[in-house]
């Protein structure tokens, strides 16, 4: 990382798939891994393109079962652009001899730049540089400009530009059983010398898609259909020293989108009215600038170059574009095809810091959610239960997408799958609602569809609670926790385990907001709603009772991560250490032995300790209070310290949440983990998973960890709330945020001082909440926050101090 650009020096098979993801170009409506356009897919190369929302269905045989899945479809390749001296091999980093290979991802600009010198022999060479783009102004266009210098010699060069749509899902090779050929019907014309195009369509959704790509090079070229493949051929005349420049401009629309008559119609009529390379690449560089202006971050040194990136990668996958679409949070973002391309509860990572920069992206992926709230009902009863269950895995319609089996690569067994019982997914959907309409003021949506489904989500926790008169208490059986280790009881004939602290908590916690959301609500909304609903008073008493009277167990003084669970073996953790070293996928390492994790205290990732993640202290104690338990420190700081040692951190989500919790638990220890959530796809620490897809989640939450996290920042009661704990790696930043109207709302953290400014307007003054006090700053002012021996006083400006507006 060099401040603001992302560069890979030399070229290195080894690291090309995680190359790939990390310098993938997007813009909220697709994206395009950072391959090198001379390389096809293959076992160290893999281009892909990937369009929001754009699903297809398939049946495989897979150990001697038939097994659905629905994936997020791997489009035509639109990168295609070889070149080769006439009669020779084809040029490429595994064909010929590399002298050079530089790589750089300008992150201001959202521009792809590689240079690269091919030895042709006899000392010739031909330097090779690129830009490459996939336009954030308007995002159904994508460039490439592609520069040819020959050195040393002078000659004829061919080049060969393409439309590919001969591609499969076959990004991730524990998939490769699977059916992937996700397209069909692939036709490919031209509508004038320079223009070529493909379309196709999806094998059982029936997505039509349409590319068109336009070249612009010195001399005309040839065109020529192949099965699947459009081809353009033009014969380019170097001479030494002299540069010759071929652009590509590529156009892509699906039948999904808006305001068109055929896709491919759309695409040829773009592609012809776009401007020229150095235009388009103007436009391109101010719709980035604009976003940066909205995502303001100051954070100095290697942490801040991280979080550049990751802020860089999230805007690609979640632009204001998106607000256009019916699409949720892909958990591997628009990178690669880990996990199918789904939805899980990765929006809960997500949502927070989106709601402070670009609220209508977050009203928009809850939509994503309230457009499948029927199909959430269905499943609900299907299963025997009212209100709304909402799938685990979510891709197109909304049906439960989790697969029933999945691979073991270690064993290279089929194992059953029961993560489908982590319905602990909805309280994560009723959380983002409530969050995103404390930092928006979004009263509308709130009385409205996210009403809607907070009713409908605590409807199914309470119908799901059922009462033991020897505990006194209502418990949630069967379910999965965030774990995801243990799905079951040891020598249990069923999955699903009993009363998992956090989804009793979060579920307690559901019932109790959404009363409050109830009895707030207008009087006529609060009539259409129970009349469309059939809720009645009588309900509303029994969410009342189970929000007081779930059953939260303990052992030896800690939470307990799920009913029993103090009763599990301990693991030899060091004697795994020594054989195995790397031990984040214990259960994978255990199930190859004959042995499971369900037998004992081992977490692969953080669980109870998510607690701390979503509430604060007071609100978590609050919660406990309401449940008839106390929560004070002692007993919070025991829990902590039982499950840092029992937990081997197989998710990227595991060090961000625990470097969050520790921020404020355990100070010291704080950072270790905070550093691992930010090298987690950078460093690939979980072993190639990022070259099929970075890790949407984690990246957003390290923003989210430097914004709300170390800040305790909060929007709650119409305020802004604010408990500072800086830790000494990471006690001078920044950051600029979008509250209730204000834009450009600043806040800075440095050397004991926490500094708040808010810009001029019409807007109210926002109110600042303290440990001990209140202050309220009205448009134009700032305000200091001195931090003493941990605890924050305030220190209002005398004057106003006009505010510089956002640059």
């Amino acid at each position: 990382m060099m401040g603001w650009t992302w560069e890979y020096e030399g070229y290195a098979p080894a690291d090309a798939r995680l190359r790939e993801s990390l310098c993938t170009l997007g813009n909220g409506y697709f994206a395009t891994r950072g391959a090198l356009p001379e390389c096809v897919a293959d076992d160290v190369h893999y281009p892909g393109t990937y369009v929001a929302g754009c699903y297809n269905r398939l049946t495989s045989e897979v150990a001697g079962r038939r097994v659905e899945n629905e994936d997020m479809v791997n489009l035509p390749n639109w990168l295609p652009l070889r070149f080769r001296v006439p009669g020779g091999l084809w040029l490429g980093p595994d064909t010929a001899p590399v002298l050079d290979h530089h790589e750089t991802l300008h992150l201001t600009s959202g521009v792809l730049e590689r240079r690269t010198r091919y030895g042709l022999g006899d000392g010739r060479v031909l330097a090779v540089r690129q830009q490459r783009i996939v336009h954030m102004a308007d995002p159904h266009l994508a460039a490439l400009r592609t520069e040819f210098t020959a050195e040393g010699h002078s000659g004829p060069l061919d080049v060969e530009a393409a439309l590919d749509g001969g591609v499969t899902n076959a990004g991730v090779p524990r998939y490769r059983d699977l059916d992937g050929r996700h397209l069909t019907h692939v036709h490919t014309g031209s509508t004038a010398p320079d223009t070529l195009w493909l379309r196709c369509r999806t094998r059982t959704s029936d997505i039509r898609v349409g590319l068109a790509a336009r070249l612009a090079a010195d001399t005309p070229g040839a065109i020529h259909h192949e099965r699947w493949r459009a081809v353009q051929h033009t014969r380019l005349d170097l001479v030494a020293g002299r540069t010759v420049t071929v652009d590509k401009t590529v156009a892509l629309y699906t039948s999904r989108d808006p305001a068109i008559s055929d896709p491919l119609h759309a695409a040829v009529d773009r592609v012809g009215r776009a401007p020229g390379f150095d235009d388009l690449l103007a436009s391109h560089r101010t719709a980035w600038a604009q976003l940066w202006r909205r995502a303001e971050l100051d954070v100095p040194g290697e942490a801040g170059g991280i979080l550049r990136l990751h802020l860089f990668h999230v805007l690609q996958t979640l632009s204001p574009h998106t607000a256009d679409l019916d699409v949720g949070v892909p958990a591997r973002g628009l990178h690669g095809e880990a996990y199918r391309g789904h939805v899980f509860w990765d929006e809960l990572f997500v949502l927070p810091y989106l709601n402070l920069h670009f609220p209508e992206v977050s009203r928009a992926l809850l939509h994503y959610r309230h457009r499948r709230l029927d199909r959430a009902c269905s499943a609900a009863r299907d299963a025997g239960r009212r209100g709304a269950m909402f799938p685990w895995q979510s891709g197109s319609d909304g049906r439960e997408e989790t697969q029933e089996l999945h691979l073991n690569p270690r064993s290279g067994r089929w194992l059953p799958d029961h993560s489908r019982l982590q319905h602990h997914v909805g309280s994560a959907i009723a959380y983002n609602v409530w969050q995103y309409c404390e930092a928006s003021g979004d009263t509308e949506f709130l009385h409205t569809k996210g009403a809607e489904m907070l009713l409908q989500i605590a409807r199914f926790w309470a119908d799901c609670a059922t009462w033991d008169d020897d505990l006194m208490r209502y418990r949630i059986r069967g379910v999965v926790g965030p774990d995801e280790y243990h799905d079951a009881y040891p020598g249990a004939t069923g999955p699903g385990l009993d009363d998992n602290a956090y989804t009793n908590v979060t579920a307690a916690w559901v019932l109790s907001h959404t009363l409050e959301v109830l009895r707030t609500l207008p009087e006529p909304r609060r009539r259409e709603l129970a009349e469309r609903t059939g809720l009645d008073d009588s309900e509303l008493d029994q969410w009342e009772d189970v929000s007081r009277a779930l059953h939260i167990p303990f052992h030896r003084g800690v939470i307990s991560q799920f009913h029993g669970y103090g009763d599990l073996a301990e693991l030899d953790w060091h004697a795994y250490r020594q054989r195995y070293g790397d031990i984040r996928r214990l259960d994978r390492i255990l199930e190859a032995e004959g042995d499971t994790v369900n037998r004992y205290q081992a977490s692969k990732q953080a669980d109870v300790l998510m607690l701390g993640y979503l509430f604060s202290p007071a609100e978590l104690q609050g919660l406990f209070r309401r449940l008839g338990h106390r929560l004070d420190e002692d007993t919070w700081r025991r829990t902590v310290d039982h499950y840092l040692h029992r937990t081997s951190h197989g998710s990227t989500l595991s060090g961000l949440v625990h470097g969050w919790v520790l921020a404020r638990a355990r100070r010291a220890e704080a950072w270790e983990f905070c550093l691992e959530a930010l090298r987690g796809d950078i460093a690939d620490v979980q072993g190639g998973t990022t070259g099929e897809g970075i890790h949407l989640g984690a990246m957003a939450g390290t923003l989210d960890l430097v914004q709300r996290g170390l800040t305790g920042l909060e929007t709650r009661s119409g305020a802004l709330w604010l408990d500072p704990v800086p830790l000494p790696e990471l006690s001078s930043y920044g950051f600029a945020l979008r509250y209730q109207g204000h834009w450009g709302v600043r806040l800075r953290l440095e050397h004991g001082h926490l500094e708040i400014a808010v810009p001029s307007s019409d807007c109210s003054p926002i109110d600042i909440r303290l440990l001990d006090r209140s202050v309220c700053l009205q448009p134009g002012e700032s305000g200091r926050l001195l931090l003493v021996d941990s605890l924050p006083r305030w220190h209002h400006t005398a004057t106003v101090q006009p505010v510089p507006d956002v640059r």
